[in-house]
């Protein structure tokens, strides 16, 4: 992780200078993640596309006011989400953020840590169900809820990147990502207590 950072700031020094090159190694390394979290926000993947290599130009020709206060990454979601928020309310549309999940990324969720047990159909369809469960969940928080969740949980941000990506205080990220928690917590409780009482 140190490395990858000292090389983000070896890059971002160089695109400073005018190094288009080592810019496009910077968007080559990101370019699927920021696909991810703009893909949350905006379901067309074509619309996304744009918005990506839009949010990339954007980086480009800012980058020399890129004074290192954050990681670079952090910096490119934030001008990434900005991007996204402003063709939003460009074309007038409705957030739409999709944060369906992987029953592999139930793992991330402090809430469904101890959920897996040995495969047998049961605690397959068990586990189907749980995913089911997080999945619906998460659907239904409200956006902001969902975003910070899913970049906490899923895309693994500290709650200091979360609060820089997000434009908010500290303080009101720890709490929309408690929020979600509990409320994810409460939705998996009747299946928590149901697996807990079965016999293998």
């Amino acid at each position: 992780m140190a490395n990858g950072k000292l090389i983000d700031e070896q890059l971002v020094m160089l695109s400073q200078l005018g190094d288009a090159h080592a810019f496009g190694l910077l968007a080559e390394k990101y370019q699927n993640k920021l696909y991810r979290v703009i893909l949350r926000i905006i379901k067309n993947q074509s619309i996304v596309e744009d918005l990506v290599q839009e949010s990339f130009i954007k980086a480009y020709r800012s980058i020399a006011n890129f004074r290192g206060d954050s990681a670079f990454y952090t910096w490119l979601y934030k001008i990434g989400l900005n991007t996204a928020r402003s063709y939003l309310y460009d074309k007038k549309h409705s957030p739409q953020i999709d944060c369906s999940i992987e029953s592999e990324d139930l793992d991330n969720l402090s809430a469904a840590s101890n959920l897996y047990s040995p495969e047998t159909p049961e605690s397959e369809l068990s586990n189907k169900q749980i995913a089911k469960t997080v999945n619906d969940s998460i659907e239904a928080l409200p956006s902001e809820l969902k975003l910070a969740i899913t970049l906490r949980e899923i895309d693994g941000l500290s709650y200091e990147q979360i609060s820089l990506t997000m434009d908010c205080p500290i303080g009101t990220t720890r709490s929309r990502i408690f929020r979600a928690r509990n409320i994810i917590s409460e939705k998996l409780k009747p299946l928590l207590n149901a697996k807990q009482g079965q016999r293998w």
